[in-house]
């Protein structure tokens, strides 16, 4: 039976990532080697070191370089990449090298309010001003296209008008609190 070992790309606060490497603490199949962000200040960072997971710094230039980045996940085992708020773009060579394993979450109901720029607080005001009466979370695939992948779960919440965009931001946060890893185990599942 192969081992899963997920790296988890990060450029933030780090909450989901912190999550998913309690959720697979202590699995016999599923392990988090490696936290890597393109932010030396990403808090993320502390959070995995905390939790006893190596971590790396790959910034958004050194991402563009096959050399920089493939050796790393190989020095740690990953056969499994799970994007958790990292802003760049992954690629093309990481896409080939990982291909549907690498999985990416997103913070609405995608096709809705997605693409370049589309992330974060830039989402959640988006989805305000359309006057939506839900939003979500969505886990899909990554491929070339920016938020273009095969989805593989989505999760909505209803959403009232008198709703701010931070209401917005924390009902989509705690549906990927509550469903990220769970999808995540259900993808790395299949591998083995």
């Amino acid at each position: 039976m192969e081992q899963i070992k997920i790296a988890i790309f990060v450029s933030g606060n780090g909450t989901n990532c912190e999550n998913i490497i309690r959720y697979f603490s202590g699995s016999p199949t599923v392990e988090c080697p490696l936290v890597v962000s393109n932010r030396a200040d990403a808090f993320a960072l502390e959070r995995a070191r905390r939790l006893g997971v190596p971590t790396a710094v790959v910034t958004k230039a050194e991402l563009q370089a096959p050399q920089n980045v493939l050796p790393l996940l190989e020095r740690h085992g990953v056969n499994f990449v799970v994007l958790a708020g990292f802003l760049p773009l992954i690629p093309d060579y990481l896409i080939e090298a990982f291909p549907r394993r690498i999985i990416n979450i997103h913070p609405s109901l995608l096709p809705r309010h997605g693409g370049k720029g589309m992330w974060g607080h830039h989402v959640h005001e988006a989805v305000k001003a359309a006057g939506d009466t839900e939003t979500g979370m969505t886990v899909h695939y990554v491929t070339p296209v920016c938020d273009g992948g095969d989805i593989i779960a989505q999760f909505s919440v209803p959403l009232l008008p008198t709703d701010t965009v931070d209401d917005i931001a924390e009902k989509e946060r705690q549906l990927e609190m509550a469903h990220y890893p769970q999808v995540i185990e259900q993808v790395v599942s299949q591998l083995l």
